[in-house]
């Protein structure tokens, strides 16, 4: 229980230990900016012994060489630190960056369905960098700043303590400013992470739809949703500049009006005889070295606000529960009947989208799904492919529920052919052997040969670089036909137990989906088939039509049972098929 309320307590501290921080560069970094610092302390004490021993007759050579040697080995000490610490810094945003990548790809599908992709990418990379520049730059600033604020008024207190003791009318006029205003730069920092998420996924789902956009003459109403992004972004900017406008003059008030009196009362002690003048220039010097760091705390909190904010994002992407992935039973499914019992889903809680949908397909099988847009076809698909799990009841293959299999060794067995056929950037090659763990055991004779069985084998020797051929972003360089050909081809690569297509002729001109429709019959033979049917034309043959509508299986059977039974299947087969 108490291990559970330190971590709630220290959310940023557990998520940097998590990184497996480099502990010898950590140290390296921290011993340097302690050396830096207390070189850094030596030299107002060097330069007393020499402006009080000064004189043009007696220059004190060793003196100045020691001075010179200090000044040396500080910025040599400080450049090993600075690199250090820079490398502790990269190497725990690489390791956060790495964490969040393998739990973004382990995420269910419902995840990204109520997160854009471009918010999740600012996670993912502006969020990360936020608590890389606390860790390799403002932390140690900070560090080092305590250890020199603490050592000079150690000094400074031996060397004269009235003249400290009258220092430290800075120390609540410094407060009285910084804590009002770092609350106000605390919210704004979080509200203008979360603008800049939020712009980065307008920018990002704008720019992945540019024809969309293009061929939509939505080139205006892109330019205002962007305008009036960038000028909220405009704002925030401002109140943080607007702070940070106050915080420099205000602190700089403060330091000229401490320094101006002890410049005043140093000058009447020296004139006095009661201090020398080596004192005073040491007093002063030690005065800038605590001033300094004091100005680069606001920073420091300033970032620290932000990271904490930034962490809080990150850690709610990083509790959010994975998919099942390796665990679970690892069995062979092939002439294994599956059973879909009583199933319902929903995706919240005042909309059911399925409801207590039953049916069972026999191996080697071919079963469609029709019914009215809306009605629950793919979201079924999407609980077939356990994208989604069943909100009640439960799919078995065999007498297994699929959720007792692993999520890798049942999607393993599954070929999936959808419309549009997505293709990722890279070449040809890359995109038939895609999540294959066996990718470099398959030559080219393998992957031309199930380039011919779809068919795609032809216009890919047309290409000059063939199976080398750079597809380009989501396939763009291949036309329709092309990119499902491709699609098939990948498909008879994984030789799938179970094969599902959404319609994958839907969008093709006449002379592609008939090159297409041979591949895919091919590619269906002896597998169990789904498909989800937007032209009847495509599932007459079918061995089983389920017919959905509103969550609801309303009928099922053959094309010619259906067409007897079912009436809306035969209004609908009336209006496509006569």
């Amino acid at each position: 229980m108490e291990i559970e309320q330190k971590k709630a307590r220290n959310p940023f501290i557990n998520l940097i230990l998590s990184t497996n921080i480099p502990k010898l560069a950590l140290v390296i970094g921290l011993i340097g900016s302690l050396l830096t610092t207390l070189s850094g302390l030596a030299i107002p004490l060097l330069t007393r012994e020499m402006v009080d021993g000064f004189s043009t007759e007696a220059l004190n050579t060793f003196l100045i060489t020691v001075i010179i040697v200090v000044f040396i080995l500080q910025a040599v000490i400080d450049a090993v630190s600075m690199y250090a610490l820079a490398y502790v810094g990269q190497k725990i945003v690489a390791r956060l960056r790495e964490i969040m990548w393998f739990k973004l790809l382990r995420l269910p599908v419902r995840y990204f369905d109520e997160h854009t992709s471009g918010e999740t990418v600012s996670r993912v990379v502006n969020d990360t960098g936020i608590v890389k520049d606390l860790i390799s730059q403002h932390f140690p600033q900070f560090i080092g700043g305590i250890i020199t604020i603490i050592g000079s008024v150690i000094i400074l207190f031996i060397m004269d303590w009235k003249m400290t003791l009258l220092m430290f009318i800075a120390v609540p006029l410094s407060v009285l400013f910084m804590v009002p205003l770092g609350s106000s730069m605390s919210k704004i920092s979080r509200n203008l992470q979360d603008e800049t998420a939020s712009f980065t996924g307008n920018v990002q789902q704008t720019l992945s739809e540019i024809r969309l956009m293009k061929a939509s003459n939505a080139e205006k109403t892109e330019e205002k949703k962007g305008s009036a992004g960038i000028q909220k972004l405009f704002l925030y900017g401002l109140k943080e500049g607007r702070i940070f406008a106050l915080i420099a003059p205000l602190m700089y008030l403060v330091v000229m009006v401490v320094i101006v009196i002890i410049i005043g009362y140093g000058g009447i002690r020296v004139a006095e005889g009661t201090m020398t003048t080596g004192s005073l220039v040491a007093f002063l010097l030690y005065l800038f070295q605590i001033i300094y760091p004091i100005t680069s705390f606001t920073m420091f909190f300033t970032q620290l606000q932000k990271a904490k904010g930034a962490t809080e994002r990150i850690i709610d992407i990083l509790e959010v529960d994975e998919e099942a992935g390796q665990e679970g039973k690892d069995i062979d499914i092939s002439n294994q009947a599956i059973h879909v019992a009583d199933v319902s889903f929903s995706y919240s809680k005042d909309e059911q989208v399925l409801k207590d949908i039953s049916f069972n397909v026999q191996p080697g099988t071919m079963v469609a799904f029709a019914g009215p847009s809306g009605g629950g076809k793919t979201t079924m698909f999407g609980l077939l492919e356990r994208f989604y799990e069943p909100t009640s009841g439960e799919i078995l293959i065999g007498s297994t529920p699929i959720s007792k299999l692993s999520m890798y060794s049942w999607r393993n067995q599954i070929g999936y052919v959808s419309q549009d056929s997505p293709l990722m950037v890279g070449t040809i090659r890359e995109n038939l052997c895609y999540g294959l763990e066996d990718r470099a055991d398959i030559d080219d004779d393998r992957l031309w040969e199930v380039a011919k069985m779809a068919y795609t084998d032809q216009f890919i020797k047309e290409f000059p670089k063939g199976l080398d051929t750079e597809v380009g972003e989501r396939g763009v360089k291949l036309s329709g036909g092309q990119r499902q050909r491709i699609a098939i081809a990948r498909a008879f690569l994984r030789d799938p137990k179970i094969l599902m297509m959404d319609e994958a002729t839907a969008s093709l001109d006449s002379q592609s989906e008939g090159i297409v429709q041979q591949a895919l019959t091919r590619l269906m033979e002896g597998r169990t088939t789904f498909i989800i049917a937007h032209r009847l034309s495509t599932i007459v043959h079918a061995d089983n039509i389920i017919f959905i509508e509103k969550g609801r299986v309303t009928g099922s059977g053959t094309h010619h049972d259906l067409v007897k039974s079912h009436e809306l299947y035969r209004e609908f087969a009336e209006q496509q098929l006569t």
